[in-house]
């Protein structure tokens, strides 16, 4: 089999914020909604195995189609605020949509199927429209609409379906906003009420069925007044209703309904309450059963109950052995930060892992610990932004990925390299800026600092801390030495912290650390002294960090800020040489669209640089740091050259060289993007009118000097990409017959791979060919909003892991060189690594 063109090798995302959008199969996977999309994680992994995309709005609801038998699901259903449902199956370990269920007017909120007859689903949906809908999605049929329960002006938060003890007739139950959970019974393909069980003094947030098991089911219901009711349905006999006149009994008030199977048969279901379960201090948001499982033969059901509430906490309960008195059995949860608390809970299938997912789309895992009895641990998990993602760097070494994102977050992604497995995977380990604007921008000036800009007139400038340092070089498998050399350690600060009504991180150093003695904390003399100013706690990490670190000892010290610009970021660039860093903010004036020079020595404005009339969206510096591009979206590009030095004035100074007018410009729409070929020689820009388009030559090819040519034309032929090209890079490596490869990136998610030859005909459009492209399920859902390759060849985590003096050293690393990885963000929430392989394009 050919190797292949283009894998995704990482895929960094998280939860929707809605309450019921995690689900976690008997075969291990946990399948989350993101964005648009379904995710299919694999905690044994740490990776994304797919990304299913189908849906055109939110993904509110997921849940596997548990099989009766407990082997691993072949079914999915998701549903979304696009008003639809989609069933999901595998074949041959791939996931396509099979169904496609329309019919709700408002976003689907909760999802419940079960299979009925053989293969047949039986899949229930509410939605905001008010309604809950019971669809029934048989083999080389369409999915029909059995049923629709109207609810009047009250709406279901969540739904769960099960097949009564002893016979095969579904029971619906439904919890809302009417304190009340309702109880329906399918009869001759309807669905008629049952009961309506009451107890719950404000909304009702989950219900789930545990599986039949001795003729007895156990339903549990959560709520906003903090407590759970366990619920017990039995069959009766027609025996035992005489007992019901013996008041010498004192016994819980039962419920009974009868259900009619055929017309001469019907039986008789009883429902009590079991239990009611008080432990949370704020809303109980989901309610999850430990899934039951096969043992010699015979189906069991263990009893121990998962809650999630937005108190921050997970409780595990089950009844104690002997009084039979349901207890709390464990407690898990963060403490601290500003976040809020937990939106749902799963359970693995054999009950030693426990996932949460809370407001901020991230996932909190935990494990049950082998060596403490009765103990839990927090695990690592994949982590990423719950909101657009604006832009992105490569550190100029390859080994890390900085991102920020309309999540008001930025993020550091590695490759965590561990001795046991061949394969690195990458984690987020460092969240050096929590802020309180949506971030736009950054740029990194060296390996260990950056510049950002945000929806905020001001840029600020961040410097990794000492403690970052050690455990990149952990994680990373790095010297710690040579790191802590090449970032000058001795006047590093340990790590940051935001100061409670801040949005600066303050740099703390080892002094700040030392711990207060007993006497000096019996004087502590005013209020403030009690609150300890910094939050930070060094980390030794081993491992990635958890949820709870990343958000409080992660962060790095800020330590500039640079103000000049009078309307928000929008784009930064620096050069290689790390001396100079531009900026450029929205403009609707030519005053404001200047790009500001700022010296990376000083952090002094150098220069103010005007020529555009409208916000400046991408500025790219060449690779040999003489010359600054600037595209605009007044359909422009500006083009500066730096001077030579002189005793007078040694700092960098740019002077304009060549741009386009209204009368000279190809583009006819805004220019989205732009990049430089790695020689220098051409620059590439991208648009919403769909082309792209190749200029230059930048450098004389005969004489070798670095003299600008006077004129600097279009010197490829317009390529016409099919769709708003809001995303271009040329990559670092060439071809072996000098040709060069870039990438597209498409406002509907794809990406692009083309390959152009400078010397071929331009005139017939001979000079581009395409390469490859994103497939369906490797492809973003929402516009690319930034391609960045990898500064060199190889992939990131795999480049040093041959030690000197192995044979079978030079023909890997051969093999290692034939790949590049590409990183993309995206409006999705998505932050994309995708390794290509160059020799196969």
């Amino acid at each position: 089999m050919a190797a292949p063109v283009m894998e995704t090798c990482h895929v960094a995302c998280c939860a929707n914020r809605t309450p019921h959008v995690v689900s976690w199969s008997r075969g291990g996977t946990i399948a989350f909604g993101t964005c648009n999309s379904v995710a299919l994680y694999d905690p044994q992994e740490r990776r994304v195995a797919a990304v299913l995309n189908g849906h055109i709005g939110r993904v509110n609801a997921v849940q596997w189609v548990h099989r009766e038998d407990c082997a691993p699901e072949t079914h999915l259903v998701s549903g979304g605020s696009d008003n639809q449902l989609i069933v999901w199956e595998a074949q041959n370990d791939k996931f396509s949509q099979s169904w496609e269920c329309k019919g709700h007017t408002g976003p689907i909120s909760a999802v419940a199927a079960i299979y009925t007859e053989g293969s047949e689903i039986l899949v229930a949906s509410s939605s905001s429209d008010s309604t809950v809908r019971l669809w029934l999605c048989s083999e080389n049929k369409k999915a029909e609409c059995l049923h629709i329960i109207p609810f009047g002006s009250g709406f279901m938060m969540d739904v769960s379906l099960v097949l009564l003890p002893g016979s095969r007739v579904p029971i619906l139950a439904c919890g809302g906003d009417d304190c009340r959970v309702h109880l329906y019974v399918q009869s001759s393909g309807q669905f008629q009420k049952a009961l309506s069980l009451q107890g719950h003094e404000d909304w009702v947030r989950g219900v789930t069925w545990t599986a039949s098991v001795g003729g007895e089911l156990l339903l549990a219901s959560c709520s906003q007044d903090c407590l759970i009711r366990v619920w017990r349905l039995c069959a009766k006999s027609g025996t035992d209703t005489g007992a019901e006149d013996d008041h010498t009994i004192i016994k819980m008030k039962e419920d009974v309904f009868e259900v009619k199977e055929r017309a001469d048969v019907s039986s008789v279901f009883a429902v009590s309450l079991e239990t009611v379960l008080a432990g949370h201090e704020n809303w109980v948001y989901g309610v999850h059963w430990q899934p039951p499982f096969y043992q010699a033969g015979e189906l069991q059901q263990p009893l121990s109950l998962l809650s999630a509430s937005m108190d921050k906490t997970m409780i595990l309960w089950a009844p104690e052995e002997g009084s039979g008195v349901w207890v709390e059995q464990v407690r898990v949860g963060e403490v601290g930060g500003n976040t809020l608390g937990f939106y749902g809970c799963q359970m693995s299938p054999d009950g030693s892992m426990i996932v949460a997912h809370a407001f901020h789309g991230a996932l909190h895992l935990w494990c049950r610990d082998q060596d403490k009895e009765g103990g839990w641990r927090p695990g690592v998990v994949i982590s990423g932004h719950f909101n657009e993602v604006r832009d992105l760097s490569w550190d100029p070494e390859g080994e890390f990925i900085i991102s920020v994102g309309s999540d008001q977050t930025t993020r550091l992604f590695t490759p965590w390299r561990r001795q046991d497995v061949k394969l690195p995977t990458w984690h987020e380990i460092s969240r050096p800026q929590i802020h309180g604007y949506d971030m736009q921008c950054l740029a990194m000036v060296g390996r260990f600092q950056f510049v950002s800009g945000a929806d905020e007139k001001v840029l600020r400038v961040f410097q990794a801390p000492r403690n970052f340092v050690e455990n990149f070089a952990n994680i990373s498998g790095a010297s710690r030495e040579k790191l802590l050399t090449s970032s000058d350690s001795a006047n590093l600060p340990e790590g940051a912290s935001t100061p409670a009504l801040g949005l600066s991180n303050k740099a703390v150093f080892q002094g700040d650390l030392v711990q207060k003695t007993n006497n000096e904390a019996e004087k502590l003399s005013s209020v403030s002294d009690q609150y300890q100013e910094s939050y930070f706690h060094p980390l030794n990490m081993t491992e990635p960090p958890p949820e709870d670190h990343l958000l409080q000892n992660t962060l790095w010290p800020e330590v500039q800020k640079l103000y000049g610009h009078g309307f928000e970021m929008f784009c930064l660039a620096s050069d290689s040489a790390r001396t100079v860093v531009a900026s450029a903010c929205k403009a609707s004036k030519a005053e404001h669209a200047a790009v500001l020079l700022w010296s990376t020595d000083t952090w002094r404005q150098l220069q103010t640089l005007p020529c555009h009339n409208l916000t400046i969206t991408q500025m790219a510096f060449s690779p040999d740091a003489q010359l600054l591009l600037a595209v605009s979206r007044d359909r422009t590009w500006s083009l500066w050259s730096r001077n030579l030095p002189t005793p007078q004035s040694p700092e960098p100074h740019f002077s304009l060289h060549a741009h386009t007018a209204k009368d000279t410009a190809v583009h006819s729409r805004i220019i989205w993007s732009c990049d430089w070929s790695p020689d220098s020689k051409y620059f590439v820009t991208s648009s919403r009118d769909k082309k792209v388009i190749v200029w230059g030559p930048c450098r004389s090819e005969d004489t070798g000097d670095s003299a600008l040519p006077a004129e600097i034309k279009h010197c490829s032929s317009i390529l016409d990409v099919g769709d708003s090209a809001t995303a271009v890079a040329f990559c670092p490596v060439l071809f072996p017959d000098n040709s060069y490869l870039l990438a597209v990136g498409l406002e509907s998610g794809r990406i692009l791979l083309y390959r152009w030859s400078p010397g071929q005909e331009a005139a017939g459009g001979h000079d581009w060919s395409s390469c490859a492209e994103t497939d369906m399920l490797q492809s973003h859902t929402l516009a690319v909003k930034r391609l960045r390759w990898r500064p060199r060849a190889g992939r990131a985590g795999r480049d040093h892991s041959k030690e000197d003096g192995q044979t079978d050293g030079e023909s890997e690393a051969e093999e290692e060189s034939s790949w590049v990885q590409l990183a993309s963000a995206g409006a999705d929430h998505s932050v994309k690594i995708f390794s290509i392989n160059r020799l196969a394009l």
